[in-house]
């Protein structure tokens, strides 16, 4: 808390952040006890709210060419090593795979003496709902002999900080909604132990930390209080992001030169003052404040995605007549030079507003910026086209992915920062499509299939310290099963079979043999936050013979299948298949009306919606030879209840199945219209909307690439690529994708009403076709040019 990072420091902290997760560990950590221990402070309450710093310090002859270390704390730690911040963690996981990080710190370390020190955090009782935890503790293990000397144990020392105390507890009061971040931190400078982690700080008055147990990987240990495993993921970024205009301010004459951290801000003795920010578009950062003087001042940070007028968003640029509320920090500055108060968890915000109230000495605000944090995702995907506004889209659809990315991928940053299977599978599609990235799409799988519950079920969230079964979302965890199998190593995807048979098998046990659909159903079935289904669930969901669930599970029993098949499990293929068949025909001949061309939502035939006509098309119970007919229905015809931007990806994946792709550029609107109410990230819902920023909206990412530019791998692994163009009404399109053998291109140009030109760019090893308007060409590796 005491220094901002350097440019050099910076530099270093990303090159970590990149590189630590490559490290070999020593394979005695991974099979046996550490010999370091898991220490905490002898006054903690284990299980309490409060913020530690542990310390201990080291002497070297020279400084080492390499220094590997694996780190790990409960809830959380920010690593110190003389001074500079070099790694922040753990990766979010459960008690049975709590993640360490493994780093080398040698570029940190001097000849002589060495200062590490760890910042380590509890919520406790006011943690986010994502963070699973056991009690207060933090570990240190050097990779070997060399490194042993860091091992946490007795001689290090603690301090616990009495400066910090957790606030903006009520947002969910306040917002009306549900909203489980964690606390905002309030921080009384005059007792915070300034300069702890450097060099010269002297600890002498600290006490000897407290031995908990003995550090134990997963597979091994007796008696557990957390099981570790190796993170799999790299670490999280962090850059520089200045804000770069004030929209208001009140009790003081300001401008946006404050902001450009060279010209400080005084605020005189005995104000009040209010300055909105607006940072321009939405982000996730760290805020970092540095005050001088103010003693006994109070500062209240405040963090929103928009301003409320009666409780109404709209126009996301307007202020006028607005008002700020959501969750805030306070620091109270001690009258220190140059004291940096930046938050344990990082905010999300367009709007940051500051609350000043000065008392004797006159507060000088030095420099107010954020440190940008997220996932390190790199863009190697490219997409233009002769619709300029789609690079608008794109861009704000890549922001809403980035930042609902961090060390595990979030519903949404502002409310939850929860990882739902129904957000993930479309997240990581886009993360697979704009960056070919898919370690967290890896992690994403294996975090859920750690969350199963006894039935057999994934949770519907996770990490999640409470339980909540959204079964329909099992369901999508199995199809992300099969995204990966077809798009990556389907290798990967064998050891989760036994789960994905569990789920289906769940599924296969709530049959209603008497019509051949899913009778009554457990737990939450949620499906959309469309306005006619209570609770985003569809009618009949809970009672049983929900059209929309039941041909939701045949739509995956078909993904199964093919997993199944190419694992030679043919007897469990075939069965899911001929449930797929049965399933289809009970509920076309229950819920179809023919009268109408529509799919209704149960046998009852009163109530319709986007969703059956969806799902009865991509799961096949529609036939062919009437899909073009619903589909037409599905889209124009507004008495159906209305799919929501997130169930908007399934209507696109049913055009595709019905031959009528091309008309996904059309079906644009819904996106436009969110950039003409200043949204720069898509919103969860239409207004009146909660969050701002909500991932399953930024399917364009994707579909931009798989469906207007129609690259799809066509076998496992993505071994062989189909490209089949669905330009709609564009003229020209270049669109370029990662792919595990290199890079796929094409150019797109349309002759005339019905012919193309295009060049096509395949990676060594990479064959497949190239389909428009019914004719196929083979493609081959390297360039090739098609007219037709």
């Amino acid at each position: 808390m005491k220094t901002r990072i350097t440019g050099f420091c910076l530099t270093l902290f990303i090159i970590l952040s990149i590189n630590a997760q490559q490290l070999s560990i020593n394979p005695s950590l991974l099979n046996n006890y550490w010999s370091a221990s898991w220490i905490t402070s002898a006054d903690a309450v284990p299980r309490g709210y409060a913020v530690y710093h542990f310390r201990n310090t080291i002497a070297l002859e020279s400084k080492p060419q390499k220094f590997i270390v694996h780190v790990s704390a409960d809830n959380r730690y920010r690593l110190f090593v003389n001074g500079k911040a070099v790694c922040s963690g753990p990766s979010r996981g459960d008690l049975y795979n709590w993640y360490f990080e493994t780093l080398d710190i040698a570029p940190f370390l001097l000849p002589g003496k060495n200062v590490i020190a760890a910042l380590v955090w509890n919520m406790g009782e006011h943690a986010p709902v994502a963070q699973i935890s056991n009690q207060t503790a933090f570990v240190l293990q050097g990779d070997g002999e060399n490194e042993k000397a860091i091992n946490t144990n007795s001689s290090w020392k603690v301090l616990i900080n009495k400066s910090y105390h957790p606030c903006s507890t009520d947002n969910a009061q306040k917002l009306r909604t549900y909203m489980v971040v964690g606390p905002g931190d309030s921080v009384n400078a005059a007792l915070y132990p300034w300069q702890w982690e450097q060099n010269s700080y002297d600890d002498n008055s600290w006490q000897a930390a407290k031995r908990v147990s003995s550090p134990v990987p997963v597979g091994y240990g007796s008696d557990n209080l957390w099981s570790l495993v190796p993170r799999n993921i790299p670490l999280m970024e962090e850059s520089l992001q200045r804000i770069p205009l004030v929209r208001r301010a009140s009790g003081i004459n300001v401008t946006n030169d404050f902001l450009k951290g060279n010209h400080p801000l005084t605020v005189p003795a005995n104000q009040h003052v209010t300055i909105l920010l607006d940072q321009s578009f939405n982000t996730v950062a760290y805020p970092e404040l540095i005050v001088s003087s103010g003693k006994n001042s109070n500062i209240r940070l405040t963090y929103a995605e928009a301003l409320f007028k009666n409780g109404k968003k709209e126009n996301r640029n307007e202020i006028e007549g607005k008002e700020i509320i959501g969750n805030y920090d306070v620091f109270q500055p001690d009258g220190g030079s140059k004291r940096l108060f930046r938050p344990l968890w990082f905010k999300t915000y367009r709007y940051l507003q500051l609350d000043i109230d000065t008392k004797d000495e006159p507060l000088i605000i030095e420099d107010l910026y954020g440190m940008y944090t997220g996932y390190p995702f790199t863009v190697k995907a490219s997409f233009t086209s002769n619709d300029q506004s789609l690079q608008d889209l794109w861009t704000v659809g890549w922001r809403t992915a980035r930042l609902c990315a961090g060390e595990t991928y979030f519903d949404c940053p502002y409310y939850e920062q929860l990882q739902y299977e129904g957000d993930t599978r479309i997240q990581s599609l886009i993360s697979l499509y704009v960056t070919g990235d898919d370690r967290l799409m890896r992690k994403a799988i294996i975090d859920f299939y750690n969350s199963r519950v006894p039935e057999g079920l994934t949770q519907g969230r996770y990490p999640s310290n409470r339980t909540q079964v959204i079964p329909p979302f099992s369901l999508f965890w199995v199809s992300m099963l099969h995204d990966y199998f077809m798009h990556r190593d389907p290798v990967f995807i064998k050891q989760f079979l036994t789960a994905a048979e569990g789920v289906l098998n769940w599924y296969e046990n709530k049959i209603d043999p008497n019509i051949n659909m899913l009778g009554p159903m457990k737990w939450w079935s949620f499906v959309d936050w469309n306005k006619a289904f209570p609770g985003g669930t569809p009618p009949a969901a809970n009672n049983g013979n929900s059209s929309i669930v039941t041909l939701q599970y045949v739509y995956t029993l078909r993904q199964a299948a093919e997993v199944f098949d190419y694992f030679n499990k043919k007897t469990q293929a075939a069965h899911y298949r001929s449930l797929a068949v049965q399933l289809s025909a009970g509920t076309y001949k229950n819920c179809f009306d023919v009268a109408k061309n529509l799919m209704a939502d149960d046998p009852t035939k009163k109530t319709f919606s986007q969703h059956a006509g969806i799902m009865g098309v991509l799961s096949g119970a529609v036939p062919q030879e009437k899909s073009k007919e619903v589909m037409m229905k599905v889209l124009y015809d507004t008495t159906l209840s209305q799919a929501t931007f997130y169930y908007r990806f399934y209507l696109t994946r049913a055009l595709k199945k019905a031959g009528m792709a091309n008309l996904y550029y059309s079906q644009l609107k819904s996106w436009r219209d969110m950039l003409k109410i200043g949204l720069t990230t898509f919103a969860e819902n239409p207004d009146p909307t909660r969050s701002d920023c909500h991932a399953w909206s930024a399917s364009p990412n994707y579909d931009f690439f798989a469906t207007i530019c129609g690259i799809n791998p066509s076998s496992p692994g993505f071994q062989k690529v189909e490209i089949k163009p669905a330009l709609g009404e564009l003229h020209n399109v270049t669109g370029k994708i990662p792919h595990p053998n290199g890079e796929i291109e094409v150019i797109l140009n349309r002759k005339g009403e019905k012919g193309m030109h295009a060049e096509i760019i395949l990676p060594p090893g990479l064959t497949g076709n190239f389909i428009w308007n019914e004719k196929t060409i083979l493609l081959k590796p390297g360039k090739q040019i098609v007219d037709l």
